[in-house]
């Protein structure tokens, strides 16, 4: 610190010292000697007077506040104590509501820090995402336009894949459009009675020929009768898409995929299951996040976006919810959720 307590007492004693002899100057018939031992006595008494005084009533306190900056600007958070032993109450609220601040604040940055890494690492996955279906579309119409169009099964073949890849591309701004609005809070759920059964049934044989053609079977299991549930069909229905085209994916030949219906109280819980090459245990707390892959070459070579479990925690959570996924390597994975029964008036 630029200032102490010995350098004011200085000051503020000179000062006092020389008020002093001067009034002295005013008053006459004094004795010569007066003029230099009062005003030595005052000087000395002012200086440890005030030296003393805002030593203990101000500097100390003065420091700590200081070194207690010194500390948050250097992030040694840990070190500060929140508890002030000595000095007045006013002090001591003061130090301490600084801690408070300084602890609140500390936290926002990490937070903030956190989010700018989020925000980096979903921009940079956005970009290569991407990337791969415009880079293989634009290869296939460059080299059409470079003469091989002229070759009808080359051109077919071509288009076909330029065309696959666009509508990949399109899926992924879907789903990217999905997960924002999500995210925003601009999609408002449209909760209706909704019978799980029609909806697993209508996915089944959406997705019937996908599963036969690596000889999954596709079973639904549980109590059928009570399976009323107060919710968003159209979301719903994109869940139960998502969790089961994934099972499939990620099955091996001849697998099983099975939804289980169990009713409990007043909610219905819904697992979807298989029994194929499952997830590491160090993978588990990350699937759900934008753009994760356990395995990326095979996710790659499969296909899909990226988001289709992003999309699932949303939706599930936006019916007060909560998504758990239960896997194990070589046993397949199972991921469960919650909803609230419908029962007629």
């Amino acid at each position: 610190m630029l200032v102490n307590s010995k350098g004011l007492a200085l000051v503020l004693a000179a000062s006092i010292t020389t008020i002093i002899g001067a009034s002295l100057f005013l008053i006459q018939d004094l004795p010569s000697y007066v003029f230099w031992l009062v005003p030595s006595i005052c000087f000395g008494t002012s200086y440890i007077l005030i030296n003393v005084v805002l030593e203990f009533l101000f500097f100390k306190e003065l420091r700590n506040i200081y070194e207690m900056f010194e500390r948050i600007r250097n992030n040694d958070l840990a070190t500060l104590n929140p508890e002030p032993t000595y000095g007045h109450s006013s002090i001591n609220q003061i130090q301490q509501e600084i801690y408070s601040y300084a602890h609140v604040k500390q936290s926002e940055i990490e937070e903030l820090k956190q989010m700018a890494k989020f925000r980096r690492q979903f921009l940079a996955d956005v970009s290569h995402e991407l990337k791969t279906p415009i880079f293989a579309a634009q290869g296939f119409v460059h080299t059409l336009l470079d003469g091989a169009i002229d070759d009808k099964s080359i051109r077919m073949k071509f288009l076909k894949k330029a065309a696959k890849n666009l509508d990949g591309l399109d899926a992924l701004v879907q789903d990217l459009l999905t997960v924002s609005h999500m995210e925003a809070g601009d999609i408002t759920m449209q909760f209706e009675p909704t019978n799980i059964c029609d909806v697993v049934e209508e996915i089944f044989d959406q997705l019937e020929d996908r599963a036969a053609k690596k000889g999954i079977e596709l079973n639904l299991k549980g109590e059928q009768e009570s399976t009323m549930v107060f919710a968003d069909n159209q979301r719903i229905h994109q869940v139960f898409v998502n969790l089961i085209s994934n099972a499939i994916k990620y099955s091996d030949e001849n697998g099983e995929v099975t939804v289980i219906l169990i009713p409990k109280n007043e909610k219905l819980e819904i697992t979807v299951r298989d029994n194929g090459i499952g997830i590491p245990a160090e993978h588990l707390n990350r699937v759900f996040e934008r753009f994760y892959r356990v395995d990326k070459s095979r996710s790659k070579a499969q296909g899909g976006t990226g988001l289709g479990l992003s999309i699932v925690k949303h939706i599930v959570e936006a019916h007060a919810s909560e998504i758990k996924v239960v896997s194990n390597i070589g046993e397949g994975s199972s991921f469960s959720f919650e909803l609230e029964l419908y029962h007629p008036q």
